[in-house]
């Protein structure tokens, strides 16, 4: 069984798309398809911006959905027994399952950027990857800085001994401070703009749940294995509000690869930039093969 996978926030790279854009016309077609949604041209900030433009939240999550969907558009002998992504990218694999349509997942995945820039103002916080520790050590020593004040928790559960923990900066630095005294190999805080996946995103729920009422769900052809349960999904209800949940759960990638491989997914295929995911599959799951859509 095949399982397409679509890559998250990190993803982006200058030039993004630009060979998708000139050498196919369906790619072409929904890149000015979302210029016009957005109303501003994303493709020039994908082909021709700096790192810095690409790294903005209301710049990066349209972009790497984008480019996702687009190489998806390209692929119509790739067709999956089941999807995931991993954050944003679960908006990629909503259009690659049919549960949603492309033009109301990128206005949803606009507005989910814009309400989740608007929470890293109200409550701004950061994120850092520890690497080299147990889940449930990860989780103790937020757990104990929690109870001292500082937001901390688990946000990534990207692959054995690789989490991203998310919450205040103060905490944040305390975490990486105390991570490392338990063991940990690094302790890397993250360029990123705040606290995703954690309480701090509380805000950006309640927005992106009003954008998600009004947007049409239907039932998925194939499974979508969801972030905040690892479990797979084709009832609309149940998407929906596991995907206004996410903003503030964590991603448990771990947990869905190895699920996915337990349902029967012997190849597992990136569709979308870059190759982060094609690495975390290979150490979740060893016995798979894996593989990018190009």
């Amino acid at each position: 069984m095949k399982a397409v996978v679509f890559p998250g926030q990190g993803s982006q790279f200058t030039g993004m798309g630009r060979e998708l854009y000139e050498q196919h016309p369906e790619a072409k077609r929904l890149m000015m398809q979302a210029n016009d949604i957005l109303g501003f041209s994303l493709t020039d900030i994908m082909f021709s911006g700096s790192e810095d433009d690409l790294r903005r939240t209301d710049v990066t999550q349209p972009a790497i959905f984008l480019h996702s969907v687009a190489l998806f558009s390209t692929l119509p002998d790739l067709r999956p027994d089941m999807v995931a992504g991993h954050s944003l990218g679960e908006f990629s694999a909503l259009v690659a399952a049919g549960v949603l349509q492309f033009d109301d997942a990128l206005r949803l995945v606009a507005q989910r950027a814009q309400a989740m820039q608007a929470a890293c103002q109200e409550q701004p916080g950061t994120m850092a990857a520890i690497l080299g520790l147990d889940d449930a050590v990860v989780e103790r020593v937020c757990q104990e800085i929690s109870q001292q004040g500082n937001v901390v928790v688990a946000a990534n559960y990207n692959c054995p001994g690789q989490l991203v923990i998310s919450g205040s900066t103060a905490g944040i630095e305390q975490a990486c401070e105390a991570m490392k005294a338990a063991g940990a190999k690094r302790a890397l805080p993250l360029p990123v703009g705040g606290a995703f996946h954690s309480p701090l995103m509380q805000s950006a729920e309640a927005a992106l749940a009003r954008a998600i009422e009004q947007t049409t769900f239907s039932a998925g052809r194939c499974a979508v294995y969801q972030n905040v349960d690892a479990a797979p999904h084709t009832n609309p209800d149940e998407i929906r509000q596991n995907l206004v949940r996410q903003l503030t759960a964590p991603v448990r990638w771990t947990q869905s690869v190895q699920r996915m491989a337990a349902d029967g997914a012997t190849e597992f295929v990136e569709c979308g930039p870059g190759k982060v995911l094609q690495g975390l599959v290979k150490k979740i799951a060893s016995q798979v093969d894996v593989a990018s859509a190009v």
